[in-house]
């Protein structure tokens, strides 16, 4: 997905729901802060997003502009219409977003997830195609592992996945270093 497409989701959610912002998780969220990332960050061609006042409303966005959809069908793309449970982020998260808004989005506004905090969800999430994601931010330095670590006690999470946390973010970097990227 590009930059281009995260905004005409945007201008379409809004469409469908009558809101204003929407806030983006998931690894499209990117896109606000890096609008032209290395290809191997635009394989996905979904983009999970949530009205921000009204997470409720996302069903709408799933049903009108989601997977299997007319505009997926269009446009080779799709919205996944989530709620704010879908991201375990740390405190703090939503002082951090990156802000799009344009003529794109026909003002209305996306709140991507900063970088170190879309890096942290993924790490929670840990799933195989999250390990690849957070070891490529670390390899193109669009995340510095420390700063990660700092952050993990703002995760609302029990210590024991806190310390589990920690040791998979060390585990990735130290296997990137090693790798030489």
């Amino acid at each position: 997905m590009t930059r281009e497409e995260l905004e005409h989701i945007i201008r379409a959610s809004a469409d469908i729901t009558d809101q204003y912002e929407f806030v983006i998780v998931g690894s499209q969220s990117m896109l606000g802060q890096v609008p032209r990332p290395e290809p191997e960050f635009t394989v996905s061609m979904e983009a999970d997003i949530y009205p921000l006042q009204e997470p409720g409303l996302a069903d709408r966005i799933d049903g009108a502009i989601g997977e299997g959809s007319r505009f997926h069908e269009t446009y080779g793309y799709y919205a996944q219409g989530v709620g704010p449970e879908t991201a375990v982020l740390p405190e703090g998260w939503l002082d951090r977003v990156h802000r799009i808004q344009n003529g794109n989005t026909n003002g209305r506004v996306g709140y991507c997830l900063d970088l170190v905090d879309l890096f942290l969800s993924k790490a929670a999430a840990g799933r195989d195609k999250d390990r690849e994601f957070c070891m490529a931010l670390i390899k193109h330095r669009h995340v510095v592992p420390d700063r990660a670590l700092e952050l993990v006690p703002r995760m609302p999470m029990e210590n024991k996945a806190r310390r589990t946390l920690r040791a998979t973010i060390r585990r990735w970097a130290k296997a990137v270093r090693e790798a030489g990227e």
